[in-house]
Formats: C-alpha cells, sequence, structure tokens
C-alpha cells in the first residue's frame, strides 16, 4: 500500500517540484556569482522530491571534508534518485558535470545551463577540451565539481568501469577527489517503471584523496584507489586489483 501512495505522491511531485524550482533557477541563475541561486533552489528542488517520494536519508562525512572545502566527488550512481540525494547532501556549492541531452529539456536544461552546469558531449569527443576548460573555469571560481566516473548509471547495482575523464579533471585543476558511495537508491525506483519503493537511503562521504602530486604516470594507481575507496563506501564489493587497473586505460 504504502509503495502505491508514495508512486502515485511521488511521481506528482517529480513533476510539481522540477517546474516550481527550475523558472526561478533559469531566470536567476545568471546572478553573480553565478549558479549561487541554482544551487540553492536545487537544493530545496531534492528535499522535496526525497520527501514526497517517502525517502528518509542518512548521511555519513569524514571530518576531513570541510563544508567550504573545494574538491571533485565522485560517486557511484545507481538510480535517477542519486542526483537529489546528492544535491542535498553535498557540503557547499557544487557543480555537476552531465550529459548534453539534460541540457534541451524545456525549462530544466535552461536552468541547469543558467547555473553553471557542465554539459558533457559523449558522442562528440572533440569537445572534451571546451568541456575541461569550462570544468576548470568554474572551479578556479570557487566551487566544487560532481562526476559520475562510471558515466551512466548501473543496471545490477554493481560499479561499472571508470573512465578517466574526471581524474584527469581533478588533476588539472589540483583539487582532492572525495570518494561518495550512495546505498538504497537501486530498489526506490527501477528504471522504465511508475512504481517509487519508500525506504531509507543512505550517503557515504570518504576522505578526500590529494591529487597535486599525482602525475599521468600514476593516474592507474589513483583510479584503483578511488574505485575501490566509493566500493567500500557504497556496501559494494571490493573491484579485483586487475580490473580497477584495466579502467584507467578506458
Amino acid at each position: 500500500m504504502a509503495t502505491l501512495f508514495f508512486s502515485v505522491l511521488g511521481n506528482l511531485t517529480i513533476v510539481v517540484c522540477t517546474l516550481f524550482w527550475a523558472i526561478p533557477s533559469f531566470l536567476l541563475g545568471w546572478i553573480p556569482p553565478r549558479g549561487t541561486v541554482t544551487f540553492w533552489c536545487a537544493r530545496a528542488w531534492a528535499w522535496c522530491l526525497l520527501v514526497g517520494c517517502g525517502l528518509r536519508v542518512r548521511v555519513v562525512r569524514d571530518p576531513a571534508v570541510e563544508r567550504r572545502g573545494h574538491y571533485v566527488f565522485m560517486a557511484n550512481h545507481q538510480s535517477l534518485f542519486d542526483i537529489p540525494l546528492l544535491i542535498a547532501t553535498l557540503p557547499g556549492q557544487t557543480r555537476f558535470l552531465a550529459k548534453r541531452s539534460l541540457f534541451r529539456i524545456p525549462i530544466f536544461g535552461w536552468a541547469i545551463a543558467a547555473g553553471g552546469f557542465i554539459p558533457v558531449d559523449r558522442e562528440d569527443k572533440s569537445k572534451a577540451r571546451e568541456m575541461f576548460a569550462t570544468a576548470i573555469a568554474r572551479a578556479q571560481s570557487g566551487v566544487s565539481l560532481l562526476v559520475f566516473p562510471e558515466q551512466t548509471r548501473s543496471l545490477d547495482g554493481q560499479l561499472l568501469p571508470f573512465q578517466r575523464g574526471g581524474f584527469l579533471l581533478a588533476m588539472k585543476a589540483g583539487l582532492p577527489i572525495v570518494p561518495v558511495g550512495i546505498r538504497g537508491t537501486f530498489g526506490v525506483q527501477q528504471k522504465r517503471s511508475f512504481l517509487i519503493h519508500p525506504g531509507t537511503v543512505e550517503v557515504h562521504y570518504g576522505a578526500p584523496i590529494p591529487t597535486t602530486e599525482v602525475d599521468v604516470r600514476r593516474k592507474r594507481d589513483l583510479v584503483e584507489t578511488t574505485r575501490a575507496r566509493i566500493a567500500e563506501l557504497a556496501g559494494l564489493a571490493p573491484p579485483a586489483v586487475a580490473e580497477a587497473a584495466a579502467q584507467s586505460e578506458v
């Protein structure tokens, strides 16, 4: 009965809250410093969705993660609900790297564009240089960045191969990587399903991993360390060393 109730209420909440908060985000997101208003609107949107869908949130944050610090957050990706969970709990102003197709959605796409979120074109690799320059400029403006190193949602909840772009970005920007483990969102709503299952979702923020002393030759070690830490924080089986190392070549 609870599933049916929150399926109706939750899906209605998603539509209404997205429209309600996207409009001021689009209109006010350009106000300097760019994206600040959008991020706070997104925070309200995220909590609205989580509560409306019957989700209880548990946050565990390593004391070394400073609320005013600047980082590249890297999280596992299980569900559409990962995004509101992260927006609701990130310790400070953060801009997402998001697939370009999201920016084409009326109102919603306009809002994230106004807020300084960064489009990633997975089909046109020639735009990678432009994306890197934009992301580094955002980081230098005093905000953190969030990357899903798997780049897409896992269909079984286990970690997918990690792509190297986020790690190169962190190294070029000189920002520490904060590994983030998400638990519980995989069971909230399955892909292409209307049903929303209420319950508890968790997000675990691990200790920052420095990147300033890491050169390109040690990138494989950085990928392996980060992937193992994310798996641990997410309560997933640790990746095999050979498998993790192979991902740094992707």
